[in-house]
């Protein structure tokens, strides 16, 4: 009988200690699972989220934005709507930095803005705010868009809009925060101001490929552009890059080669500015086509020293006066020596052909010639280097990228033409 009980005893001692092990897990479990919900229910925050315009803003630019910040989280939906309920369509910039309307706002017009930004978890924030705009300004900056809603361009075209007057330079980074550009498919751009700020350029570090389809807004309509001034109108347009297509021309030899998607078809003789009125050497871009026009330089250098004379297949270069044109009076020095005022000379049957081919946004390189071609002096965008072209910019480059039917009229002063 002892050795039963001895045996039952340890039986029992053996047991005890299962049943205290398994007693001891349950309680661990229970204390990491609190402690695991406890840490869920911690991380479980909502975002932070902040907007703009704060509520009640009044006289508010019609050009305004919804303004976004968030931290733990990113905007998910942004709604707007004006007093009589109706939605405004918009969109996100790339940073998210704010929401943009699709075309301006009304003037005198109450809006309503909710914003919802969703965490990692779910979670979410709502802002809402209301604001006024202004009434219409009556002190305006007239803004023309180069490019024409449907209309095919040369592989050099830049997107050019024209402000007048000028922009003053510290008004330009706001202006250029509301000049959009996308490409299909994506290359990247960069503006560029001249000096003056009458002009930007948005161009790629290399030219556009052709088939490239630009789509372009410049949505200034109501923007403040400095000296109590704002912008006149939205203006858009989607385009299309054409063939490439481009002109070379050597003062040296007095030779156009003209090169069709980097193939060299054909060669012409030509007849530059003489000296006393040297053509420009750059690179510079188509700017318009005319199949007859007038130069007329009378009001310029008076009735001596002027000429009025009919010019057939003529195609701009600069602001100041130089095309490429039909010569039929200098046919005799083209190929030999210069005997223009600036202009490109050539034969009539060569001009012909030429116009039959180019297209406005055809890059012209001209080399050799006394004179250099000036900044601004015509879409000089390409007559620099990448890197010089990018100092231009308002806002910092930091990789060359960017991001439309115009009503624009472009109001560029036309300086008498040379012959």
């Amino acid at each position: 009988m002892g050795r039963r009980v001895w045996a039952a005893l340890v039986v029992l001692s053996v047991a005890v200690p299962v049943a205290l092990a398994g007693c001891t897990n349950g309680k661990a479990a229970r204390l990491a699972n609190g402690a695991a919900s406890q840490a869920a229910a911690a991380k479980q925050v909502p975002p932070t989220l902040a907007i703009t315009p704060p509520a009640g803003a009044k006289n508010l630019p019609v050009s305004t934005e919804i303004g976004t910040a968030v931290a733990g989280g990113h905007v998910t939906s942004v709604t707007l709507v004006d007093s009589a309920g109706t939605e405004i369509a918009g969109q996100l910039r790339a940073d998210a930095s704010s929401w943009v309307p699709s075309g301006p706002l009304r003037y005198d017009r109450r809006y309503s803005a909710t914003v919802v930004a969703t965490g990692a978890d779910g979670q979410t924030a709502t802002r809402t705010t209301t604001f006024t705009t202004m009434n219409e300004p009556g002190n305006r900056v007239g803004a023309g868009l180069y490019l024409f809603n449907g209309n095919t361009y040369g592989v050099a075209m830049p997107v050019v809009v024209e402000f007048s007057p000028g922009v003053p330079a510290r008004y330009r980074a706001g202006v250029q925060k509301r000049l959009f550009v996308t490409t299909l498919p994506p290359q990247p751009g960069v503006w560029h101001w001249v000096e003056n700020g009458t002009q930007a350029y948005y161009r790629a570090p290399e030219y556009w490929r052709p088939g490239t389809r630009l789509t372009v807004r410049v949505g200034l309509e109501g923007l403040p552009m400095g000296g109590g001034r704002y912008g006149d109108s939205d203006r858009r347009a989607a385009v299309t890059i054409g063939s490439k297509l481009a002109l070379d021309i050597d003062n040296k030899t007095k030779q156009m080669k003209v090169y069709e998607n980097g193939k060299l078809t054909r060669t012409m003789p030509v007849s530059l500015g003489k000296p006393s009125t040297p053509s420009s050497s750059g690179t510079m871009v188509i700017m318009d086509k005319q199949v007859t026009t007038v130069f007329d330089t009378t009001a310029e250098l008076g009735p001596v020293e002027g000429y009025r004379v009919d010019i057939a297949y003529a195609q701009r270069l600069t602001w100041g006066g130089e095309f490429i044109h039909a010569a039929p009076w200098s046919v005799g020095d083209q190929g030999h020596r210069n005997v223009s005022h600036g202009c490109v000379n050539m034969s009539t049957p060569n001009a012909t052909w030429l116009f039959g081919k180019t297209k406005i946004g055809d890059p012209v390189i001209v080399r050799g010639t006394e004179h250099r071609l000036e900044q601004g002096n015509g879409w000089t965008a390409w007559d620099m280097s990448w890197a010089e072209y990018i100092k231009g910019s308002a806002l910092p480059v930091d990789v060359p990228a960017a991001a439309a039917q115009p009503e624009a009229t472009p109001s560029q002063p036309t300086p008498a033409p040379t012959a």
